[in-house]
């Protein structure tokens, strides 16, 4: 008898499971077709990006951002839309940049440069001197004050291709971009030039964000980004011509900090409505491109999440709250506040997802959570096999969701093909034609399908 109580309830359990499985498997279908039949991401991805443009923080069209955010927020019908007040710094390119290198009076080739971010101008005249070419930042010592000094110093380490992640690849050089005019100045350089993150040779430079860390402002040197093909163009000229000298003129300024705004919106949750789960993107851009893939393409996506969750029917048990983060790419305000708010008023955060690895095609997730909620994840892996999503480990989140991060929060960021991207990345090439709509489309489904199966079933809780 007691055998076929136990036999009866190892069958109900795994008749329930599969019941489960198959309303999990019916609801992400509709969340899958809405987003690829209905979907809202490629055109509000369009107006961001070819009636607005560019959106560096401080600047107008970061403000006319976010205000047609909160505009197609508003014309969802979800429970609250708000603005949230934040600092940020505002920084100008000016007028475009100019570069060549002279291999002796009168005989120079022009190359493509841009302003790093944050960066100061040359003198008015442009800068002119000659060059030293590094690896990267640990060959300054060895160099030596003798012979850095009055130099302009050449960053030339490039991204590793045969890492297959090219995340990765990019970390492993871009402290040249960041802190390499703060170290060269410290042996007398005068200026700094950088190999563009970039696995492709092309004329395109790429920006990005720099400091001067303590560095005082009287020393502070300008720094720019030279494209690939101009680096390979000035290395060989090097090896031919040590005597070669540099010349470039940039015109930017950095001012006063301005007010600008996190745009937030929210489902509020039926059953659990404390418990809070964040999907996000940063809504500033550079300002060479229109930023569709960094960070557009994220936006567009989390704001879909809400409205495929809303049109194919599904009330949620928690608070889901997209947040459009102000400030990522040069200074990380818009994250930072919104973390210090939602802490000063004890809201209680579950799950936080960011988009910021471009619009291409969704391969995973990576999330930075405990050994349980990963396995609970591995658990939904067959609902996720019939869209080619395969990618679920541990690793890097997001840089805005990342300011949440506690015991008790289960933070993930979509991992789409990352071969491309760097082509795009803080470059005048990010636009909105090479964004596929139905790559963008697909990522959106995959997002709301994750935030979907983590409202349903909840984050776990290590028992303490």
């Amino acid at each position: 008898m007691k055998r076929i109580s136990l036999l009866l309830l190892l069958y109900i359990t795994f008749g329930n499971s599969v019941l489960a499985q198959d309303k999990d498997a019916a609801q992400i279908k509709k969340i899958y077709d809405q987003a690829l039949t209905q979907g809202k991401a490629y055109d509000w991805l369009n107006y961001l990006s070819n009636q607005i443009g560019g959106r560096l923080s401080g600047s107008v069209q970061a403000q006319q951002a976010v205000e047609y955010t909160k505009s197609q927020l508003d014309s969802l019908g979800l429970d609250r839309v708000w603005l949230q007040p934040v600092k940020v710094p505002k920084w100008v390119r000016g007028t475009p940049e100019f570069a060549y290198f002279e291999t002796s009076p009168g005989l120079s080739t022009n190359v493509n440069i841009c302003a790093l971010g944050g960066s100061v101008a040359t003198p008015l005249g442009g800068l002119k001197a000659g060059v030293v070419e590094v690896q990267g930042i640990e060959e300054l010592e060895a160099l030596g004050k003798e012979k850095i000094e009055g130099k302009i110093v050449f960053f030339n380490r490039p991204m590793d291709p045969t890492l297959i992640s090219t995340f990765a690849a990019y970390s492993g050089c871009v402290d040249q971009r960041y802190s390499g005019a703060e170290e060269a100045a410290k042996y007398g350089a005068v200026g700094v030039i950088v190999r563009s993150m970039n696995l492709r040779i092309d004329n395109f430079p790429h920006t990005g964000s720099m400091g001067y860390g303590d560095t005082p402002v009287s020393k502070r040197i300008p720094a720019a980004a030279i494209s690939t093909k101009g680096v390979e163009l000035l290395s060989t000229t090097l090896k031919l011509n040590s005597e070669t000298k540099f010349y470039f003129k940039q015109n930017c300024k950095q001012f006063n900090d301005v007010e600008s705004f996190n745009v937030i919106g929210e489902i509020r949750g039926a059953e659990f409505p404390n418990e809070i789960m964040v999907i996000g993107g940063h809504l500033d851009s550079w300002d060479l491109g229109d930023g569709s893939h960094d960070d557009g393409a994220g936006c567009v996506q989390s704001m879909d999440v809400l409205r495929l969750l809303k049109t194919t029917g599904y009330k949620p048990k928690r608070t889901i709250r997209v947040v459009l983060f102000m400030n990522e790419e040069n200074g990380l305000r818009g994250g930072n506040k919104y973390a210090e708010i939602a802490k000063g008023k004890n809201e209680k955060h579950v799950f936080a997802l960011e988009s910021d690895a471009g619009g291409f095609t969704p391969r995973g997730f990576s999330f930075d959570c405990s050994d349980e909620n990963l396995k609970q994840v591995h658990s939904w892996k067959s609902l996720f096999e019939p869209y080619y999503i395969h990618l679920f480990e541990k690793g890097f989140s997001g840089a805005d969701i990342r300011p949440l991060k506690d015991d008790g929060i289960v933070l993930a960021g979509l991992r789409p093909d990352s071969q491309r991207y760097f082509e795009h990345h803080h470059s005048e090439n990010d636009t909105f034609e090479h964004v596929n709509k139905r790559e963008l489309e697909l990522g959106a489904a995959s997002m709301a399908s994750l935030v979907y199966l983590f409202d349903k079933y909840g984050v776990v809780t290590s028992a303490k």
